[in-house]
């Protein structure tokens, strides 16, 4: 009984290479036809607006907020001049596009900026209070941030309104040695489904669109170098091995007969 070595090894590396899944985890993969890369707006077109799931918080005083202007100057107004609560109470839109406050109830807030939602409530609670200044902020307002490397993918909130996409990847702790700078996308829920933004910041050119102005639910990938040697051998060497093993075996048999 012979056996053909070379054959057997070649055809548990054509095994491997069918069944690995190399670079398998590349995320979002696009044609020249499924990307924007010129025309990229810099700055949203239209100002944020509530949706199902965003978290918002408002601050409320009475008389346009005269109290602001006291505390602020040490104006000390007897009862009227005790100091906000600082617990801060976050109010969930639904899936309706309502949400519960207190005293009014359920308030339909879908589709509205936050300039539109602080009128609607300085008008609805105008009915119960002298005159309302009302500040309204969403709370949690994120990008999600793939750097480069899956497992290093970062939810980033937006605490400024004006959040570049630099600093988006800044606070996702920039882009990885594997990441791919000329290959940055930014996916966006629009009007017409989610558009995808496809931006080179490997050269001095793409500096203007670092300055880009993200938006909550962006999501910004980097995408990934592909390793096309490293992922064939961390597939291959499990069955190479084993391959080994079973000549080593056999040949020993061979042997002893």
């Amino acid at each position: 009984m012979k056996v053909n070595i070379t054959l057997l090894l070649f055809f548990g590396i054509s095994l491997a290479l069918s069944s690995c899944g190399v670079n398998s985890h590349i995320m979002f993969k696009t044609t020249k036809e499924d990307v924007i890369v010129d025309n990229i707006p810099i700055s949203p077109s239209d100002a944020y607006r509530l949706a199902p799931d965003d978290k918002f918080s408002f601050i409320m005083y009475v008389e346009g907020g005269k109290r602001i202007i006291d505390l602020g100057s040490g104006i000390n107004t007897g009862d009227d001049a005790q100091t906000q609560s600082s617990v801060q109470i976050e109010y969930l839109v639904r899936n309706d596009g309502k949400v519960d406050l207190p005293i009014l109830g359920l308030v339909d807030v879908f589709g509205l900026t936050i300039i539109e939602v602080q009128d609607k409530l300085r008008e609805l609670y105008a009915v119960n209070y002298i005159d309302p200044f009302i500040q309204v902020e969403v709370t949690n307002r994120r990008v999600i941030v793939f750097p480069g490397t899956g497992g290093d993918a970062k939810v980033v909130p937006i605490t400024n309104n004006n959040t570049t996409l630099m600093e988006a990847i800044a606070l996702a702790g920039g882009i990885t040695e594997r990441g791919k700078a000329n290959k940055v996308k930014v996916m966006r829920q629009t009007k017409e489904g989610r558009e995808v933004y496809e931006i080179d910041l490997s050269t001095i050119g793409g500096l203007k669109y670092a300055d880009m102005i993200v938006q909550s639910n962006d999501y910004i990938y980097v995408e990934p170098a592909k390793q096309l040697t490293r992922e064939l051998l961390k597939e291959a060497t499990p069955i190479i091995s084993l391959i080994s093993s079973a000549i080593v075996i056999i040949s020993v048999i061979l042997t002893l007969k």
